[in-house]
């Protein structure tokens, strides 16, 4: 994978983009050559933009909403504390994170309360399939927070009971991580702890419910807050309501957020389209926003009433065990983008999607990054799959707060943006879910306030939703003197318009179906 570094105009910083390349698995990775950066924004449409005109109203009216650093980021496993390719100097995967900003970091998932042991003092574990983590680890793990500006919540194992280890290892990241350390989750979803078919199977017997998890939660929260009183708290990390309620309603101190997990795809079984099953045309229907709405808004009116922030601590296309191909495809990529900017929108302040650090061949497809080395073995360098590369297109909008933007027509078709600099500067997200198999693009019309014009636009797309690893970006570039546009004032027989033919805030341009577009716009 070719990585190169540009500016953004409007970004928060120098952020890595991959340039005119297609992320997925790669067979060679030697190449060193690099193409010049083109000097203007250049979509690659598969045909002619024979889809649905669409008229987008952006607004520099702010709502109570914003994007925040923290709505990009990344899951893994707790007991890959232990892979020390976490190590900055060890492998690249400092120069991916730094790709999405400075995003949230989780560890946590099933390996928590299944494989991983902690020790500070030497110990081995009975027994010999569990992952020791030690407290150089953590050291790693603060190496790489430092390299990448990144944040940090942190599992404590819950499933074996036993508070004064629990209690050892949250004091150690306390002390190590410090202020990057924003959480502590006391084990992972604990309303899943009697299921028998997760790797290493049940870790409570059938009595296990909401009022033996709070007990235990409060044990290990009280020897925690023994020893650093001002540690952070968050739970339940679980995705039902009940749970929810019995975190909040814990007699835990230092309760810090209310963490949901949930993926939008679930239903294992089902090739229902629409549906939740795993599809990739469920990954773009509009039905997928209902659903995350709905669900979402279960964790967000629990957080609400107990006055906590909401955080989606594991989430991700699909939780469906097996190289599951929905999450291989472009329309991961613009679900991705949709999925994170209309959450954000519905007040999640903190999001991380779950990923390991396995091959790209036979690991898991929902993975942000997967390893190029055959199945089995391991490299030093990482790679990103397509909804990485949409989310890196998310880095323009950190620190802005969303703004009223509508559009009308345009098919499957969302926009989000973003007022930054002191109202100087917007940051507008279009993501075109029609299928390029079926259309090149889409003629569209961009009001934009008063005073403001385009500066550039950068692009992830793709042949169409379906296609498999071929997800491919354009990077930022300035709009050229004339763009393509097919709508009905096309000012030629070729469809070319100049934004400078139209009134000044508003730019008629065709985009590209089967991707996701950021417009940077500037105010003198």
């Amino acid at each position: 994978m070719l990585i190169k570094r540009a500016v953004m105009t409007g970004s928060v910083a120098m952020v890595l983009i991959l340039s005119g390349c297609i992320l997925g698995p790669s067979r060679d990775d030697s190449s060193t050559e690099t193409s010049p950066a083109p000097t203007a924004f250049e979509q690659e449409p598969s045909s002619d933009a024979a889809g649905k005109a669409a008229n987008i109203s952006v607004s520099d009216k702010k709502t109570s909403k914003a994007f925040r650093a923290d709505n990009i980021g990344l899951s893994l496993e707790s007991t890959t504390l232990a892979d020390t390719r976490l190590e900055p100097s060890a492998s690249n995967l400092d120069d991916l994170l730094n790709s999405m900003g400075s995003p949230a970091l989780r560890f946590g998932g099933n390996e928590l309360d299944r494989r991983l042991f902690w020790t500070s003092t030497g110990e081995s574990p009975d027994n010999s399939e569990q992952i020791v983590v030690t407290p150089d680890d953590l050291k790693r793990l603060k190496k790489l927070v430092d390299a990448t500006g990144s944040t940090v919540t942190m599992g404590i194992p819950l499933g074996t009971y036993d508070p004064k280890r629990g209690a050892d290892m949250a004091v150690h990241a306390v002390d190590i991580l410090g202020d990057s350390l924003e959480g502590l989750a006391i084990g992972n979803e604990p309303n899943g702890y009697t299921i028998e078919d997760v790797p290493n199977g049940a870790v409570r017997g059938d009595g296990w419910n909401e009022a033996k998890y709070v007990e235990q939660l409060e044990t290990y929260a009280k020897a925690i807050h023994a020893k650093r009183p001002d540690a952070p708290i968050i739970g339940p990390d679980v995705y039902d309501g009940a749970w929810m309620d019995a975190f909040t309603g814990s007699n835990v101190k230092q309760k810090t957020a209310l963490s949901q997990h949930w993926y939008q795809l679930y239903e294992c079984d089902s090739e229902k389209v629409p549906g939740r099953g795993p599809e990739p045309q469920n990954l773009v229907d509009p039905s997928a926003k209902q659903s995350a709405k709905k669900i979402l808004g279960i964790g967000k009116s629990k957080a609400d009433a107990a006055g906590l922030p909401l955080w989606l601590e594991e989430t991700g296309p699909t939780s469906c065990p097996g190289t599951n191909d929905a999450s291989l495809t472009n329309a991961s990529a613009l679900w991705a983008a949709d999925y994170t900017l209309y959450a954000a929108t519905l007040g999640v302040e903190r999001m991380a999607m779950h990923s390991m650090l396995g091959a790209c061949n036979g690991g898991a497809p929902m993975s942000l990054v997967c390893d190029p080395a055959d199945h089995g073995q391991s490299s030093n360098t990482f790679q990103g799959r397509p909804h990485m590369a949409a989310m890196r297109l998310l880095v323009p909008s950190v620190g802005g707060t969303f703004t009223k933007t509508s559009v009308k027509g345009g098919g499957n078709m969302s926009v989000y943006t973003v007022s930054k600099d002191s109202g100087t500067t917007l940051v507008t997200t279009v993501i075109n879910a029609n299928d390029a198999a079926e259309s090149g693009g889409n003629p569209v019309t961009l009001d934009m306030p008063k005073g403001f014009s385009v500066e550039g636009a950068t692009q992830v797309y793709g042949p169409s939703n379906e296609a498999k690893s071929a997800t491919s970006v354009i990077p930022y570039n300035p709009l050229p003197k004339k763009v393509p546009y097919s709508g009905p004032t096309a000012t030629s027989s070729t469809g070319a318009s100049s934004a400078s033919d139209a009134d000044d805030s508003e730019l008629k341009m065709d985009i590209a179906a089967s991707s996701v577009t950021v417009f940077i716009m500037k105010k003198p």
